[in-house]
């Protein structure tokens, strides 16, 4: 293209280079030594590579010498896809770091939780109501609830329904007629079911975050749930993840919840990664939502109950049924 004077103007041009040829940088983690992301006595530590957008010079015809950057354009949840290639793992190139939400993404507890917050609600409501309560509801579940913290989720709920309780405080009795006293009586009865039935992983989720790992993408856990880390033990999946922020660390940092993206943002800031190089996997359409105002660079949504639009409405790049869906296989 002919530049000022005639000449031909300086094109810019912008690669990614491959994992291998780059620096890596360790990861913070979010838990203590002990945690997810400690090596083993005499290991090396699992590094995390933030490379995403290297610059190079490229010589042009006609011997000039520029810069020019190659995107494929804008994901549905508003990241940038650089180069748009997809890679084995069913990601576009230049992902550096995979962020999972861990109820109906990871583990089967979604079922779990939807049936502990029924259990919670309709009794509440037996209670206030009569014997002619209107029930909880799956779509109730789906719309106000699911994703969310505790306390929103109850705040959400009841407000749908035109009822107001007071807050309470975060340490109140499951008895309470609070806010956090239901939010605490769903919990413990959440509780009871896992110590019955215990919580079983899905599968593809797991070899697919085995294959995340092999290739050398960084990996958290994004949960509202205050139980992440116990449920995680119980499946032997905790080292799987180098960063885990769930409903225990977003109180202590004042981060809000989801459909907010503050807790899939402190994930990426603690693993050393752009937002726009960060996939977000979710089940849920209040994750959904985040993953789009966090303008994270893809968005899987997951799903396990039959919402498939919804998920794509609400800002999923794309949906699968299962994460083995993507490849990947380890």
């Amino acid at each position: 293209m002919p530049g000022p004077g005639g000449g031909r103007q300086a094109r810019r041009w912008r690669i990614t280079v491959p994992v291998q040829a780059m620096t890596p940088r360790t990861a913070k983690n979010t838990a203590d030594e002990s945690g997810p992301a400690a090596s083993p006595p005499g290991s090396r530590r699992r590094a995390v590579v933030a490379f995403a957008a290297y610059r190079v010079d490229a010589r042009l015809p006609g011997g000039g010498r520029g810069r020019r950057g190659v995107s494929a354009g804008r994901t549905r949840s508003g990241g940038e896809l650089w180069g748009g290639m997809t890679t084995h793992l069913g990601l576009p190139d230049g992902i550096t770091a995979c962020l999972f939400d861990l109820d109906g993404v990871v583990t089967r507890t979604a079922v779990v939780h939807a049936a502990a917050w029924k259990a919670m609600f309709d009794a509440f409501l037996r209670e206030r109501d009569g014997t002619g309560f209107r029930p909880f509801t799956d779509s109730d579940y789906e719309r106000y609830v699911d994703g969310r913290p505790r306390a929103d989720g109850v705040r959400t709920f009841l407000a749908s329904r035109g009822i107001e309780l007071p807050e309470g405080a975060p340490d109140d009795p499951p008895e309470a007629q609070t806010v956090n006293g239901l939010g605490n009586r769903k919990n413990e009865a959440l509780l009871a079911k896992i110590r019955t039935d215990g919580v079983e992983p899905y599968e593809g989720s797991l070899r697919y975050l085995r294959a995340v790992r092999a290739a050398g993408l960084a990996t958290a856990i994004v949960s509202s749930s205050a139980n992440t880390r116990e449920v995680l033990r119980s499946i032997e999946a905790e080292r799987l993840f180098d960063v885990r922020i769930d409903g225990v660390v977003a109180r202590e940092r004042g981060l809000p919840g989801k459909p907010h993206p503050d807790t899939y943002l402190a994930a990426a800031r603690d693993l050393g990664v752009e937002p726009s190089h960060a996939a977000v996997f979710e089940d849920a359409l209040a994750g959904m939502e985040a993953g789009r105002a966090g303008h994270f660079g893809y968005v899987v949504g997951v799903d396990r109950v039959g919402q498939a639009d919804a998920l794509q409405a609400h800002g999923a790049d794309r949906v699968v049924k299962d994460l083995a869906e993507l490849g990947g296989e380890a």
